[in-house]
């Protein structure tokens, strides 16, 4: 027997209703990509949006098709989004610090016609437009006083494009396992692989977002989403803000500490979100300068993890709370937040610090595990190393025009990181399977050993990996990046992580770098260090 309740479909565009209906006036604050502050509201945003949806369908796009984005965290990127996803298209964003064989690669795989893409991205697809032959339009995200002079045929400004329609239009009605939105991962190993959400799914993730033990959006925050819109939904911001109707502050290209900074300051935000290399910068200003940080509440880090040093500072020094998270591209992407529960609330404060300074523990709507190599699942102590496998509503099953399984038998996916879990659900990552370093039989934690070298003073980054070992297999290289005006050496690092570390997880040596490779979103390439490293050899 069926339940006797109202087929109510979740869509994304039921957000942006719900937030032009009851918070209209609430404001969109935006650092164009141009220069200045741009200001709208809900109620714009709303009405925008659906003339992009009414422009679209003129266009000829068809509900499916892919319509790509290659743009900053802007109030005209969130139009775009809804507009899309609201005519039944599906919102293709797109990395442009990805390498441009991976952008012609991902452009041509999602068999995208329309390019929406700010003005700071125009030099690379003028340099790769002959080998898109798929690609029919690009709006640039701007007006005619501000378009490039790159010559690129079937170009036009989004505001000309736009102000061919009016407002009226009526959302396309598809079923709430439709296709939404599409993004790849960064493509490490093989091409990048395009992860495709539906609404549904969307929807249930902005919810799990918003739970109060999770990072309690209210419509009285003023949330500034700095991790990119390209990079895996910004994290489900959003949508997860409009979902409460909470200010929404666009930090647009401007990635600096200042920039940062004054927008938090100005625009008196709440709550943000970006990975640790923004938190450095923000950190460093503001040392520098002896500003404060007098509205901010909360920050969520992830992307990689938060070194002590900086949850630290944050909490101790500037008073706002350190959300700890972890996720993927395939995850929606959150899969844990770091927020306490009524019996870690219990322990003692060192206790409860060392608990969140791990990823965190999963919402509802998202089950986690670990497993040992024969397939059996580990105990949650806190101790047990497994592979993290992870199931839910809003995690991938497939990947798009791949015909490879990705699931298990019972439909859990392997997130293909180490980690465990402890008695109270909180899950740490220990290392990414491709990385763990294996030594005497015996797994060390290249993370662990990383946020420790990185809290001593005159070290900028520093990274881990295990290099060949005649006796042990492998063994830890600590790779340091130190503060040019700073001479730290290798006897000090080392004097710091002693008692810190297990003493068999030291490095058996220690190197100097000027910069570590990066991945296109943000991460320490171990596969480049790996490479880089190939010939070094540790001191018998």
């Amino acid at each position: 027997m069926l339940g006797l309740m109202q087929d109510y479909p979740l869509l994304v565009h039921t957000i942006l209703d719900h937030a032009a209906r009851n918070f209209g006036d609430r404001e969109i604050v935006t650092r164009a990509v141009e220069g200045g502050i741009r200001r709208t509201t809900y109620a714009g945003l709303h009405s925008r949006a659906r003339r992009v949806a009414k422009a679209l369908v003129l266009e000829g796009i068809e509900p499916g098709e892919r319509v790509a984005t290659m743009a900053w965290n802007t109030d005209r990127h969130m139009e775009t989004w809804y507009g899309i996803m609201g005519m039944g298209g599906v919102c293709h964003t797109v990395n442009p610090r990805l390498f441009p064989e991976q952008v012609i690669y991902i452009l041509n795989h999602a068999e995208d016609k329309i390019l929406f893409i700010d003005t700071t991205f125009l030099p690379l697809v003028e340099a790769i437009k002959d080998q898109l032959p798929l690609l029919q339009k690009i709006i640039v995200l701007t007006d005619t006083a501000n378009m490039s002079d790159q010559s690129i045929a079937n170009m036009i400004a989004y505001e000309d494009w736009l102000s061919e329609v009016d407002d009226e239009y009526q959302w396309h009605e598809m079923d709430e396992n439709s296709a939404a939105a599409m993004c790849y991962t960064s493509g490490t190993t093989g091409d990048p692989k395009g992860v495709l959400y539906s609404h549904r799914s969307n929807v249930l993730h902005a919810m799990a977002v918003n739970q109060a033990d999770a990072l309690c959006l209210k419509s009285s925050d003023s949330l500034m989403p700095v991790v990119p819109m390209f990079h895996a939904n910004a994290w489900a911001l959003t949508y997860a803000g409009p979902a409460v109707g909470a200010k929404l502050v666009m930090p647009g290209a401007m990635m600096d500490g200042e920039s940062i900074y004054e927008l938090l300051d100005t625009e008196q935000v709440t709550v943000t979100a970006a990975v640790p290399t923004i938190w450095s910068m923000l950190l460093a200003h503001l040392e520098a300068t002896g500003s404060m940080l007098p509205t901010l509440d909360r920050v969520l880090i992830g992307g990689s993890a938060c070194p002590p040093s900086m949850m630290d500072k944050f909490e101790d020094y500037y008073d706002v709370r350190v959300i700890h998270a972890w996720g993927m591209t395939e995850m929606s992407p959150l899969g844990t937040m770091c927020t306490p529960t009524y019996a870690t609330e219990k322990l003692s404060p060192e206790q409860q610090r060392n608990i969140r300074l791990k990823q965190g523990r999963s919402p509802y709507l998202v089950e986690m595990k670990i497993m040992d190599d024969d397939n059996n699942e580990l105990p949650r102590d806190g101790k047990s190393f497994g592979r993290l496998l992870v199931k839910g509503p809003s995690i991938s099953k497939a990947y798009f025009k791949l015909d490879k399984q990705i699931l298990d038998d019972e439909g859990w996916f392997d997130t293909g990181d180490v980690a465990t879990i402890d008695q109270f659900g909180f899950m740490q990552i220990t290392d990414r399977a491709k990385d763990v370093i294996k030594s005497g039989g015996e797994w060390i934690s290249s993370i662990d050993i990383e946020n420790v070298a990185v809290g001593y003073s005159g070290v900028i980054e520093a990274a881990v990996i295990g290099l060949p070992h005649p006796k042990w297999e492998e063994r830890p290289l600590l790779i340091i990046v130190a503060e040019p005006s700073r001479a730290v050496s290798k006897e000090e690092i080392l004097s710091h992580l002693e008692g810190k570390i297990a003493k068999w997880w030291m490095p058996d040596d220690v190197v100097f770098v000027d910069q570590i490779p990066h991945t296109a979103t943000g991460k320490i390439s171990k596969k480049d260090l790996r490479e880089q490293f190939k010939n070094f050899r540790f001191e018998s």
